[in-house]
């Protein structure tokens, strides 16, 4: 503001110096001039600050050249900023196009079948995966092994890790068996106790039985039926999975026992130590129970048995691949128009093709 206030008050006394005939009148180029100095301190008060495109830069680059350093005043931006815009002159000036060297890749197939080898076995090492690569007809160095693998994020071998808690337990499942209690409400606020076995590998369920009240004796003859109905397939049973109720009583685990399998008790309070049964519980009472009012024993004992049956050998469950826990050698047909079956009056739907 000091600069544009002399500016003014220098044009003030040429023209009255003018006006007594003492001096001359002032140039047109010397109005100009003040009023450019004025817009540009008027651009100084703005916000954001003007921002200048390539071309400009380069203009006001080349007059700096021109103008003499103690004039640079005149610019709006500061005297490093155009030694700046100078130096990326001289250097465009001297750049030249490069060529561009073409790296070739890894095919995308070596790449997949190293991952895949690694993911799968996590123990082992970048030479373990050449050689089985080298085993497949395909060649592969041990420095590119490492460096797909850490394009990918796995790391070397002993720090890949080991199996995930889903792994674990899908691993160890086979030969598991779990059991456990949930209660029922008839309409008339009795409460009924069913009492139901599932196997861990392949999600299939017994129904044990249901009572009013679960004694001892009756538990274990219940664990009796369920070895008679197992059959030869009580010899792949290892492990019993049962909490610490006390409707299990010691008879039960000698029922067990005798067939070489061993009990296994959960923590006090602590159910996700039994969470297949407890998820089978969430299911049997989401799908089925709470949809139906429920009269006696009796009534209970049906409609359980066809929901066994029907989550057996017809739901889609996803922790066997959205198959159906029961096995069986059946091959439906691929062909034919479809067929829907109503379980318990409606309520559930299955779908098979007419043979």
């Amino acid at each position: 503001m000091a600069g544009m206030a002399s500016t003014i008050v220098f044009l003030v006394v040429r023209h009255v110096l003018r006006l007594d005939g003492l001096g001359p009148k002032p140039d047109d180029k010397d109005v100009e001039i003040a009023v450019l100095r004025h817009q540009l301190a008027v651009l100084h008060r703005q916000d954001p600050r003007p921002r200048y495109a390539p071309t400009d830069r380069l203009v006001l680059a080349t007059l700096a050249r021109l103008l003499p350093r103690e004039r640079w005043s005149a610019f709006l931006v500061t005297p490093a900023t155009l030694l700046r815009w100078h130096r990326e002159l001289v250097r465009r000036r001297w750049t030249y196009r490069r060529e561009l060297r073409v790296q070739r890749g890894l095919d995308p197939a070596l790449v997949e079948l190293v991952l895949r080898l690694a993911r799968e076995n996590p123990r082992w090492g970048y030479l373990r995966i050449r050689g089985e690569c080298a085993k497949l007809g395909v060649e592969v160095s041990g420095t590119s092994v490492r460096n797909i693998l850490r394009r990918h994020g796995l790391g070397p071998a002993p720090r890949r890790g080991g199996p995930t808690w889903a792994e674990f337990l899908r691993s160890q499942a086979a030969g598991v068996l779990a059991c456990d209690f949930f209660t029922v409400e008839t309409v008339g606020l009795t409460r009924m106790y069913v009492l139901f076995f599932i196997e861990l590998k392949r999600r299939q369920v017994w129904l044990g039985g249901v009572s009013p009240h679960p004694i001892g004796e009756w538990v274990t003859q219940q664990a009796r039926n369920l070895a008679m109905a197992l059959g030869e397939r009580t010899a792949q049973i290892k492990v019993l999975v049962r909490d610490r109720d006390a409707k299990f009583v010691a008879s039960i685990d000698a029922v067990f026992a005798a067939d070489g399998v061993r009990v296994v008790k959960t923590p006090v309070r602590a159910p996700r130590a039994n969470a297949y049964a407890e998820r089978w519980v969430r299911s049997v009472r989401a799908e089925c129970l709470d949809w139906i009012l429920i009269w006696n024993r009796r009534r209970l004992e049906r409609v359980l048995s066809a929901y066994v049956a029907h989550y057996n050998l017809a739901r889609p469950h996803r922790g066997v691949g959205l198959e159906a826990p029961a096995v069986t050698d059946d091959v439906p047909p691929h062909t034919g128009p479809i067929e829907r079956v109503d379980v318990l009056g409606g309520l559930i739907h299955e779908y098979h093709r007419a043979a």
